[in-house]
């Protein structure tokens, strides 16, 4: 588990890429077990302007890992745990729109969940839990993420839809002439269930999606391959940074939107059903939401 000194306000979650940012401090690396496994890296800890910060690579150093096989919970835990309340994900994209080109930032503000074989919550194992996620991106961290985009100069296009889809296949043509008549704007592989974890253990979440191509539908375009994608990507991590540094004024707001309260009304088992070893699972998710255990409790 975190120490005590392992703190931070907001959390980070792209490639490693993001740790070298200017302005960086006080870095120290931080490894982490959770109850639901290690999460994909050690935790980069620093500040930035005098903000707080945690940074974990979601696919690992050197990327390691494939989007299926993303310990999410893990990721969302170890975050959780070092006093994060508000995370930024970083997230390569392909573009469905021909007015969001390549190169461009989106800020999307809906999902779509096409993933197939992921787990998606917390509450498992005899404890029942049904958060609200209308809306899952937090309004007021995705409204610094577009502030700071204008102020460098992005082409920015704030709301949108998020597809995400198993992977790591990229789409075939057909899937993606069907995803564009859905009217999605970008296509992912690594949002959800991460989106519906941040909202479980009560973390604004917002997502800044850096299209890389246009998929495999547009008709004059190539498809979509890792040389188009990481030659993109060169580009879009300079910017992501700067973008970044300018939304971290945000930890100084109060957080007076709904994320922080997802629990308040969403645990339907009763209390005294919770076994022991399901509290001490989720303790630091529970904390403020049930009454402390009776003495002799099982």
């Amino acid at each position: 588990m975190a120490t005590r000194r392992a703190q931070a306000a907001i959390g980070i979650i792209g490639g490693s890429g993001l740790y070298e940012m200017e302005g960086l401090e006080r870095v120290r690396e931080v490894r982490l077990t959770t109850p639901f496994g290690r999460p994909s890296d050690a935790l980069i800890l620093g500040t930035i302007d005098g903000v707080s910060v945690a940074f974990l690579s979601r696919h690992g150093r050197g990327h390691r890992i494939a989007p299926s096989e993303i310990n999410y919970r893990a990721n969302i835990y170890a975050l959780k745990s070092v006093g994060v309340t508000r995370v930024i994900s970083v997230s390569a994209v392909g573009s469905m729109k021909e007015a969001v080109k390549p190169g461009d930032v989106l800020l999307p503000d809906q999902f779509i969940d096409m993933t197939k074989r992921r787990i998606g919550t917390f509450f498992d194992q005899g404890i029942v839990a049904h958060v609200a996620l209308a809306d899952p991106i937090c309004s007021h961290v995705s409204g610094a993420l577009f502030k700071a985009a204008q102020g460098v100069g992005a082409a920015v296009h704030r709301g949108g839809v998020y597809l995400c889809i198993e992977g790591p296949q990229f789409s075939t043509r057909g899937e993606s002439l069907l995803y564009r008549q859905w009217g999605v704007d970008v296509i992912g592989m690594t949002n959800l269930p991460e989106a519906k974890l941040a909202r479980e253990a009560e973390l604004c979440y917002a997502t800044l999606a850096l299209p890389t191509d246009y998929d495999c539908w547009h008709a004059t375009e190539e498809s979509v391959s890792v040389e188009a994608i990481i030659a993109t990507l060169k580009h879009n991590v300079a910017l992501a940074k700067r973008i970044i540094r300018g939304a971290l004024s945000v930890a100084a707001e109060p957080r007076t939107c709904q994320c922080a309260m997802a629990l308040e009304h969403a645990v339907l088992t009763a209390p005294h059903a919770i076994a022991r070893e399901t509290r001490k699972r989720l303790g630091l998710l529970l904390a403020r939401r049930l009454p402390p255990m009776k003495k002799g409790a099982r």
